[in-house]
């Protein structure tokens, strides 16, 4: 399962979205802040929201797989 996974934790946010765009309510739902710190990589700016990494990353993924 996990060694699927497309979207790390190293990338940029706004990569992210702008690749997947449908991953931005997900980072809203997470409290991840996809404006001001959309230029930030997830890790750094899930951090700083104090959300779940694994939780985010694995809901991304999947998000990206339907």
């Amino acid at each position: 399962m996990g060694e699927n996974k497309v979207i790390t934790k190293d990338m940029i946010i706004n990569d992210v979205i702008q690749k997947y765009s449908k991953t931005i309510g997900i980072f809203k739902d997470f409290g991840v802040d996809s404006c001001c710190g959309g230029g930030f990589s997830i890790e750094k700016t899930a951090a700083m929201s104090g959300g779940d990494m694994e939780k985010l990353l694995e809901k991304l993924n999947k998000a990206i797989d339907e």
